[in-house]
């Protein structure tokens, strides 16, 4: 699959995100509005990168298990 595809399914599964491919080949992902401090305090970053779409799409998919949790437990800032 050619890395303008992986990029464009990527980015159709996490729209929250932005996508991109660096010149050194890394893989990365930005999420387009801040984190609360709740949801930093339960791991979620801000910004993600890996070597290979699947590993990128697989660290997205734990980011939003991460934030999800954190929606569900109503936890928020003060």
């Amino acid at each position: 699959m050619s890395f303008d595809r992986h990029l464009a399914e990527i980015a159709r599964e996490f729209p929250d995100w932005t996508i991109w491919r660096s010149d050194a080949g890394r893989w990365w992902a930005t999420r387009h509005h801040p984190l609360t401090s709740a949801q930093r305090d339960l791991g979620c970053a801000m910004t993600i990168d890996a070597d290979d779409p699947a590993e990128l799409r697989e660290r997205l998919h734990g980011q939003e298990q991460l934030r999800e949790r954190q929606e569900r437990s109503g936890e928020t800032d003060t």
